[in-house]
């Protein structure tokens, strides 16, 4: 029987054992989570969009993920009976400047063989009748769901099909055992494995160190704050509103959506934080702290878009800079419609050059998967990731 242990308890390492027990129900399957539930990280604290892939190069493993996992995680919403919604969603030029990335945007979508649809302002308005708009583009395939019910039905399936999910159990170590064997360690004691897979997320290259990999990418956490409209002002929203983004970030700005429950979220923008698991300005971890500065890509990232990160912290000082934002999108938007929500915190992989990785990353080694770069499309894309990566594994 083949012994696999999966690193994480987000939705890609529980999507990850799901896959594993239907492609080998006969195998011993284990998700460790240090913490006391599932999704309680980046899978529990994004915008909860199913995104339709319009953003990603064509050919990009994100692309093609994302087009597949879109589908598979509205089927599998629909067979378990968790709320989803295909809402369709706007991306929105505001004046004539952002008129050409917004066509590259299309050229874009239609290269990976998405439906949109191009709109004037007044046919924007007739699905967002607040809107301010000189174009933009309707994506219909975006959806709306809660990603960590999405998860807790996961967990489910797994331990029905014989896995385990270990919560309260962190990994401390992974060493070697016998030939291609590995000890994992954790908090709550110690098991062997014959395939490792990382999915640990905000952790995923320290858990690769712990393993003996020398990840080529350090994560470098960003913080995404979030608002949520007041209840009386939630009409001002009728689905998921978003801006042209900046096509050297992989951030989309701060946007509106529509949330399965009918509240409406503002954001998130992107903060460098100050841990990785920074949901607020005061949280200060200095080991975290020196992992970030020490690695030479941190100092390459800042000065290539300090301006960028300025901008950046200054909204998120000033919920009118916030509230100004989103009034490009939607004019009666005021800061007195504002209130503060939950942040999350976004793993981003920075290469030594200080480049983003903007594709998912996966790296293998030896009775090793470590994915170390799977921030969105990822929740999205799940499923999908967890099938290509399923069926590229060695059996152990």
């Amino acid at each position: 029987m083949s012994r696999y242990v999966v690193v994480g308890a987000g939705i890609l390492g529980l999507a990850t054992a799901h896959r594993l027990l239907t492609d080998h129900p006969d195998a011993q399957v284990t998700v460790l989570e240090k913490e006391p539930r599932v999704a309680a990280h980046q899978t529990g604290h994004n915008s909860g969009v199913i995104h339709a892939g319009v953003y990603y190069p064509p050919g990009s493993l994100k692309a093609r993920l994302c087009r597949a996992g879109n589908r598979a995680m509205v089927e599998f919403c629909a067979t378990h009976g968790i709320p989803a919604r295909t809402c369709g969603k706007l991306i929105v030029a505001t004046d004539d400047a952002e008129l050409p990335r917004l066509r590259a945007l299309q050229e874009r979508a239609q290269a990976n063989q998405l439906k949109v649809r191009w709109l004037d302002g007044q046919q924007a308005r007739e699905y967002e009748p607040h809107l301010s708009a000189r174009a933009a583009l309707h994506v219909p395939d975006t959806g709306i769901v809660d990603f960590s019910q999405v998860c807790r039905t996961l967990a489910d399936l797994v331990t029905k099909a014989g896995g385990t999910v270990q919560l309260g159990a962190e990994v401390i170590g992974i060493r070697p055992d016998r030939a291609r064997t590995h000890r994992v360690l954790t908090t709550a004691g110690d098991l062997p494995a014959d395939l490792v897979i990382n999915c640990a997320g905000l952790y995923a290259d320290r858990v690769a160190r712990l393993a003996g990999a020398q990840p080529p990418v350090r994560i470098v956490p960003f913080r995404g704050e979030y608002y949520v409209l007041r209840p009386d002002r939630a009409a001002l929203v009728q689905g998921l509103i978003y801006p042209v983004p900046d096509p050297r970030l992989p951030f989309l700005g701060v946007h509106l959506t529509r949330m399965i429950d009918d509240s409406v979220h503002a954001g998130p923008n992107a903060v460098l934080a100050t841990a990785r698991e920074g949901y607020r300005w005061r949280r200060f971890r200095p080991r975290e702290v020196a992992e970030i500065v020490s690695w030479p890509g941190t100092w390459r990232l800042a000065r290539r878009y300090w301006r960028t990160g300025l901008t950046e912290v200054r909204r998120s000082l000033s919920p009118r800079r916030f509230a100004a934002d989103l009034a490009r999108l939607v004019p009666e938007i005021t800061v007195a419609d504002l209130v503060p929500a939950e942040a999350g915190v976004r793993a981003q992989a920075v290469r030594p050059d200080g480049g983003l990785v903007d594709d998912f990353l996966i790296v293998t080694r030896p009775g090793q998967v470590h994915v170390l770069n799977a921030p969105s499309p990822a929740a999205t894309s799940a499923l999908a990731i967890a099938e290509y990566l399923v069926r590229q594994l060695p059996r152990p």
